[in-house]
Order: structure tokens, then C-alpha cells, then sequence
């Protein structure tokens, strides 16, 4: 499948964020995204899978997760029951995009059921679906993709009653074409993309300074409910609740599920602290996921111990090997695997539990590990990288510090995307360490 890129988009660099758009621009935007995603994404989809007609239903706030993505923007959720019909009827013909409701669905699905005529929406259904006389019916199931399983159990055995035995064999699952469709991203959405990893970078750079952070008085909590604020005050959301903890000199272990859970909220931020946060936000549809690090100088520094530097080059160092493995066809576990054992073979001490990044934050496609997999995942570990698709690049690497009497984590995340021959961040990635004076 190709999708004509502007060739700007080749060439991502770290730049001012621009301003978030009003409510309404953002609006008009996401029409346009996915109106592009429907004449461009879509049909090359369906044509790669092997499948004619893909049903969505869903109920209000009952909604399948790839049904939401295909809601245009003044739609917040589903309405009563939402049934979605996308017929693919082959030789080059343009998608037949249906909507068997009381009204059309947004610019595209245009409205199939009379209810005059019929009353019965579940009939008008079963009509249209027979009038296409499709070899498959795709509706999402899926063992290992959430994101892919929302054909819930009663609106399944309604459908099955209502089709009749012909029609009920022709149905499969979808799995494959709605991993693409929420994997694939669109020459818009990709102009976007970079924008809002400037705007997650240039909040943890604030938020990772002295105009939030005062040694010795500000706590872990305080930066995380910062985060929080600011973002509100953008407009865009985090689709999770920051966090942001310490690692420090101390002959305690490293505890990777403490790191991530902001267990203690009175964390008082001192001197001689490495900071990491984990920071993520939805715009225009779009997720970011970063994970950064930050050093509290102590009295009379002026940089990082050279130690904690070395440290972040090392988890840089992992990054490259990551990257430099993306490989269209290759599989999620086997990217995996590969690159762990690179990493040992240049002596570092790696963790990798990358994933791929678009309408959700945990997106659908190849599952790259998970920290407490690391021997790979089943399924969505076995799924296989393809092109025009973004991923949050997150893992870490474990580091001695003799000075410190123990080791740390440098617990690095950063976007971007892979164009099918190589990949590419969004808005670069840390090399240095956001440095914290004290007063």
C-alpha cells in the first residue's frame, strides 16, 4: 500500500510549537484528516485484506473503539445504535460508505435506512448487506487487539439472527484491516504529528525547570499537577495521569513498578536528584507518549556529573539500536529480539517496550516487548511492522553508579514514525539532561 507523502515530512525537525488551534479549527481539521483517511487509507486497506464489506455497530456509550475514529468531529460517541457499512466493490470504483441510521454520518456515511418504509433497522440492515451480495463480511473480533474487538456479544447475536444462516457464514473477522486502519497514518496527520511532540517536549522542558521546580520545597506531585494544569489550559487533554519520580543516591533497588505508579505523592524534590517523567496528550485526534529526564544541580554545579550523562547516552545508545532494526515485514517480537541482544552484545543492560502511537496512546500494531515481557508477546507481538505508521519509541537501560552506590534506570520515550525504510523522530529526542539550578 503507498500514500503520497508532501516531501516536507521527510524531513522532521525540532521547531516552535505552533499555537492550539480554537475549538472549531480543530474541528474543521479532524474532517479533513479523516476525510483524507477515508479517500486514501482506507480502500488500499480492504484491497491488502481481501475484504468487501466491513460492518461497524455500536451503541451509545457502548463504543467500538474503531467505530469512534470514524465519527466525524461534532459527533462525540455513537447515537442510539450506529450501524456502519463500508463496501469495497473492487475493478478500481471508489468506496460505498453507508450509514443505516435516521441520518447521514458526518460527510461520508450517507444515510441507508427509510425508516418509513422499514421500521425495523436491523431488516434495513440485512437488505442493504444482501443488495452488495459481499464474499466477506468483516466485523471486529480479535483475540489480541482490544482495539480491534468491538463487536460486543449481544449486538453479535442480534446480527447472526437478523442475516440468517447464508449471510452468518460470510462473516470474519476484521482483525488485520482494523489494526491497519488505526495504524496508518495519513500525509495529514503526519504534518500534525510533529507539532504535538514539539508541545509535549517544550511543557516537560518547563515543567523540568525553576519556573516550576524549587529544590527543597517542590514536590513530585507538585510538576505532575503543573502537567495537568498547563495542558488544560492549552485545551488538550493527557490521556493518562502524569507521573514523575526520583531516582537518587541510596542503597535501595530499583523498583520499575514504584518508577511508574507515583506511589509516594509527598516526594520532595532535592539537589543532587535524576528526575524522569512520563507525559502524554491528545490532539487533533493524535496521541503523544514522552518520557524524559531532568538533574537538580546541587550548590556550585553547573552541569550534570559527567556519570549521569554517560548514563543518558547509553539509553541514546539503546534508542539507536531500536531504530536501526525497523524492517517492514519484520515482526514485533522479532524486532525484539534482535535488538536485545545487540544491546547485550555492546555491553548494556536493556529493557525494550516500544509501541505503536495514533488514535490511541497504546496504539494498535506490533507489540515491540512489554517491561515485564521480555522474551516478546504473543500475537500482537507476532504482528508485522508495515509502512506510514508511528511508534513511541520506550525503553530503558540500567546503569552502575558507583558514586551513587547503586544503579538507575535511564527511562527514556520519544515519537516518531517509521515510512517503511527507515524511521524517524518526530521532534528529535533527549541527548541532554534538562538541568534544575538551586537556589
Amino acid at each position: 500500500m503507498k500514500i503520497i507523502l508532501l516531501a516536507s515530512l521527510l524531513a522532521f525537525a525540532a521547531v516552535a510549537a505552533e499555537p492550539v488551534m480554537s475549538e472549531r479549527d480543530q474541528a474543521q481539521r479532524q474532517d479533513e484528516i479523516l476525510n483524507q483517511r477515508f479517500s486514501q487509507v482506507l480502500q488500499p486497506l480492504m484491497d491488502r485484506e481481501n475484504i468487501d464489506l466491513w460492518l461497524l455497530i455500536s451503541r451509545e456509550y457502548n463504543e467500538d473503539p474503531v467505530l469512534k475514529t470514524m465519527l466525524p468531529a461534532t459527533w462525540l460517541s455513537a447515537r442510539r445504535r450506529t450501524m456502519l457499512v463500508i463496501y469495497n466493490p473492487g475493478a478500481g470504483k471508489p468506496l460505498q460508505l453507508h450509514a443505516v441510521a435516521r441520518y447521514d454520518v458526518g460527510e461520508q456515511f450517507k444515510k441507508a435506512w427509510d425508516v418509513e418504509k422499514q421500521p425495523d433497522q436491523w431488516q434495513a440492515l440485512h437488505d442493504l448487506i444482501k443488495s452488495k451480495k459481499p464474499k466477506k463480511i468483516a466485523i471486529n473480533q480479535s483475540e489480541f487487539f482490544g482495539h480491534a474487538d468491538g463487536m460486543v456479544a449481544t449486538e453479535l447475536a442480534t446480527l447472526k439472527q437478523a442475516l440468517g444462516k447464508d449471510l452468518s457464514q460470510k462473516l470474519v473477522s476484521s482483525e488485520k484491516l482494523a489494526v491497519g486502519w488505526l495504524e496508518t497514518r495519513s500525509a495529514l496527520e503526519l504534518k500534525q504529528y510533529p507539532n504535538l511532540a514539539t508541545i509535549g517536549h517544550q511543557l516537560i522542558k518547563r515543567a523540568f525547570s525553576n519556573e516550576v521546580v524549587t529544590p527543597g520545597k517542590t514536590t513530585t506531585e507538585d510538576v505532575v499537577w503543573w502537567l495537568r494544569q498547563e495542558s488544560t489550559k492549552l485545551g488538550l487533554p493527557v490521556w493518562f495521569h502524569p507521573t514523575v519520580s526520583i531516582q537518587r543516591a541510596s542503597s535501595d533497588k530499583f523498583d520499575q513498578i514504584k518508577a511508574f505508579s507515583a506511589a509516594k505523592a509527598d516526594n520532595l524534590i532535592l539537589p543532587g536528584d535524576l528526575l524522569h517523567v512520563d507525559f502524554g496528550l491528545t490532539y487533533l485526534r493524535l496521541n503523544s507518549d514522552q518520557q524524559q529526564h531532568a538533574y537538580v544541580l546541587r550548590q556550585g554545579e553547573t552541569d550534570a556529573p559527567l556519570y549521569l550523562k554517560q548514563a543518558l547516552a547509553k539509553g541514546n545508545q539503546l534508542q539507536n539500536i531500536l531504530t536501526a532494526n525497523f524492517k517492514t515485514g519484520r515482526t514485533g517480537n522479532e524486532l525484539l529480539k534482535l535488538s536485545l541482544q545487540q544491546a547485550k552484545e555492546q555491553q548494556l543492560e536493556p529493557s525494550i517496550y516500544s509501541h505503536p502511537l495514533g488514535h490511541h496512546g497504546h496504539g494498535a500494531g506490533p507489540t515491540i516487548g512489554m517491561w515485564d515481557a521480555q522474551q516478546g508477546v504473543a500475537g500482537s507481538g507476532d504482528y508485522p511492522l508495515t509502512a506510514n505508521t508511528a511508534y513511541s519509541i520506550e525503553l530503558n537501560v540500567a546503569v552502575d553508579i558507583p558514586e551513587w552506590g547503586n544503579s538507575i534506570r535511564v527511562m527514556l520515550e520519544e515519537n516518531g514514525y517509521f515510512d517503511g525504510n527507515k524511521f524517524q523522530y518526530f521532534d528529535g529526542r533527549q541527548t541532554e539532561l534538562h538541568l534544575i539550578k538551586s537556589p
